[in-house]
């Protein structure tokens, strides 16, 4: 089980930056972009088999450190894009840590058989029909 995205907040770093894009002054002048850093290795709140997966399944997303970095620029607040992030992160998590449901191997039913088998009958003889004698 997963604790709550509170618990994690503790352990994340976050470092803020100048946004990219349109805003005018506000883009230039105010610091709005937030760049979230959790280390998976080093959290005390997943087991050690959750922390396998999560370096399993983002391993694309880490840095050579095992650092997970997420960001996010979209609001024109700062605050908002520290909760975006923690959100982004949070769903990222879940995500990695979803274990799909085993699939049952099933037998074709007798009738999708029988179907099958007509239609490869059929197309036999299309086939044998188009043969002429000679």
């Amino acid at each position: 089980m997963l604790p709550p995205p509170d618990a994690f907040l503790p352990e994340l770093q976050f470092q803020t930056a100048r946004s990219s894009g349109p805003g005018g002054q506000n883009v230039n002048k105010v610091e709005t972009k937030v760049e979230l850093r959790f280390q998976p290795q080093a959290s005390a709140l997943l087991s050690d088999e959750q922390k396998q997966r999560v370096l399993e399944k983002l391993a694309s997303r880490l840095t050579a450190d095992g650092v997970l970095i997420i960001t996010a620029q979209e609001s024109r607040s700062q605050q908002r894009n520290k909760e975006l992030a923690v959100e982004k992160f949070y769903e990222l998590l879940q995500r990695s840590l979803h274990r799909p449901k085993a699939r049952k191997a099933t037998k074709p039913s007798a009738g999708a058989v029988r179907q099958r088998l007509e239609g490869k009958r059929r197309q036999s003889e299309k086939k044998a029909n188009r043969r002429g004698d000679y």
